[in-house]
């Protein structure tokens, strides 16, 4: 696949005036060394977004939104990284080069064509087929939602798309790769959908990267989705995202929900932003494109085992994100019911009363875990706490994460103190943390920290400092992070602040960075290289006083060498 270089990533970061970007989409005025406006991500009356052009970053001090030129297109223009850097390099009179990751380059066009022909022959198929349309109408889809979501229909035949586009051995061999063929055990090729409801499945450019066929009859499955292939990772793709990007300015909320006539039943009403996962769980990929569309994510299921089973899986992928700028809510149906046909027997207001009363995450993990428990008895009480741990152990660190812990607390009917005694006297749930939340959380108020936050601030400081001794033998959280901070600068002590972040952009420890350049630092430029240098020489002596101290506590507990015995009576 194609990727835009690094080296020009940063260039464009650098040749960008982020005044003029935020400049010319809000109101700002100067305020010392900065610029102040009213925040577009959120309501206020009192201006709390901050615009630094020198560091080349912004931070809201009322949302925490924050980032460099890329991260804002982003988030005010509702794009993809690929798109905001197109924009960008727009604005700037420069072409995006792209450099080749493989030689699949080729392959996977050719997938996306032969995708796209085959979405057209579905779309003609509709209109040559009124069976398919009189389906369509019974389940109450118009005929402009339709064309919106371009959905199509599959002819009952075997070789439609064999016969139109496999006219090569080299074309049948596409129709393979792309999902849209099937080869027997006797090397016959046929149509992987016959006599089915197609919905393409398209990515966020509008691509289509795959189709969910839903039979008319009673066969099954009842759904069939297409195959993993290059172009198609369920783990990845979500239905409806390229229309719910469609809609101009970003939405207050989207809705998730589990199936292709659920997003589309929704949209005919007019409960959008909608999307649904493909027939797999909710994974972290998914979570990351929801929380670019929209701060508020309400998950909507089905309240049948599968719904609810659907959502607690979803509830526990989230965790990692809870407690920032973003808002996660969890809606269970009446069981026997879906969002398609609830919206179409109460209608949009009442639909839209009912994700209203979403439980927030908190609420609906506690919920689920007191009907997992006899909260009545001991044993039930200690399950509680065994199934909170892990689920505490995603949790950033913060506020939010002590507020959920007294809510458990209170759901045991223990104090939080004693409740935390008990969380913390198994493994540690750090342990399980990824990288990235176990050094924000275990960084808080430390030297590493603070050296840290002068780095960010400080670049060309830190790029002029001596190497350190020892540094290589520091083993703390955030110490791989510090040193790949320090070779950057060594290399290029004129690297922008928001330069250093957006190298970081698809690292673990990347959001926790942001967050830090966000931070005041204490000292001046002036007083910064001082400071840094004593504080890195003090982060090694201090690593290598617990080193001697990890040895002496090793030796004393090696058992003593047996002392020689002795058979003859002393008194003799």
């Amino acid at each position: 696949m194609s990727r835009i270089p690094q080296s020009f990533i940063h260039d464009l970061i650098a040749r960008a005036d982020l005044l003029d970007v935020i400049g010319a989409r809000v109101a700002l005025k100067k305020a010392g060394s900065n610029y102040k406006g009213l925040c577009p991500f959120h309501n206020e009356k009192t201006p709390s977004f901050s615009v630094s052009p020198e560091k080349g970053f912004y931070h809201c001090f009322g949302c925490d939104a924050h980032g460099n030129a890329i991260d804002f297109l982003m988030r005010y223009e509702n794009r993809s990284f690929p798109e905001a850097v197109e924009a960008l390099a727009d604005m700037l009179h420069l072409e995006v080069p792209v450099e080749r990751a493989d030689e699949g380059e080729d392959e996977l066009t050719g997938l996306f064509a032969v995708l796209g022909e085959a979405d057209q022959i579905f779309r003609r198929a509709l209109r040559e087929h009124e069976h398919a349309i009189e389906y369509l109408k019974r389940r109450g889809i118009e005929g402009a939602t339709a064309a919106r979501y371009a959905i199509g229909y599959a002819p009952d035949a075997w070789d439609t798309l064999v016969r139109s586009l496999g006219g090569t051995p080299a074309a049948l061999e596409k129709l393979l790769a792309a999902g849209l063929a099937v080869e027997n055990e006797r090397g016959r090729r046929y149509d992987r959908f016959r006599n089915r409801i197609m919905f393409p499945i398209r990515d966020p450019r509008g691509r289509v990267i795959g189709f969910g066929g839903r039979v008319l009859g009673n066969e099954e499955p009842k759904y069939l989705n297409s195959p993993e292939t290059p172009v198609f990772h369920k783990g990845r793709a979500l239905y409806g995202v390229y229309e719910a990007r469609q809609r101009p300015g970003r939405p207050d909320q989207i809705v998730v929900v589990e199936g292709y006539m659920d997003v589309v039943a929704l949209a005919q009403h007019g409960i959008e932003p909608v999307v649904a996962t493909l027939g797999t769980a909710t994974t972290a990929e998914h979570v990351r494109q929801l929380t670019r569309l929209a701060d508020r994510v309400v998950f909507c299921f089905d309240g049948d085992r599968a719904g609810r089973a659907a959502a607690w899986r979803a509830a526990e992928t989230a965790l990692p994100l809870a407690g920032g700028s973003i808002e996660l809510k969890f809606l269970l149906l009446p069981e026997g019911e879906d969002p398609d046909s609830l919206v179409r027997a109460e209608g949009s207001d009442a639909f839209a009363g009912r994700l209203d009363g979403a439980l927030s995450l908190s609420s609906f993990l506690v919920h689920a875990l007191r009907e997992q428990v006899d909260l009545g008895s001991a044993d039930g009480r200690a399950k509680l706490v065994t199934l909170a741990r892990p689920l505490l152990g995603r949790l950033p660190e913060g506020v939010y994460r002590e507020l959920l812990i007294g809510e458990l607390a209170a759901a045991v009917g223990l104090e939080v103190e004693r409740f935390q005694t008990l969380l913390e006297g198994h493994a540690s749930a750090s342990q399980a943390r990824p990288a990235g939340r176990r050094v924000a959380s275990e960084l808080n108020r430390t030297l590493m920290r603070k050296i840290i936050t002068l780095i960010l601030h400080y670049p060309a400081v830190a790029g002029g400092l001596a190497r350190v001794d020892g540094l290589d033998s520091v083993d703390l959280p955030g110490a791989d992070l510090l040193r790949r901070l320090l070779e950057i600068t060594a290399r290029d002590p004129q690297v922008m602040p928001a330069q250093l972040i957006e190298t970081f952009r698809s690292d673990p420890e990347g959001r926790y960075l942001a967050r830090l350049a966000t931070e005041s630092p204490l000292d001046d430029e002036q007083a910064a290289r001082a400071v840094l240098g004593d504080s890195l020489e003090k982060l090694v002596a201090d690593e290598r006083k617990r080193a001697a101290g990890r040895a002496v506590r090793q030796r004393a507990k090696r058992p003593e060498p047996p002392t020689e015995r002795s058979d003859r009576n002393p008194e003799m």
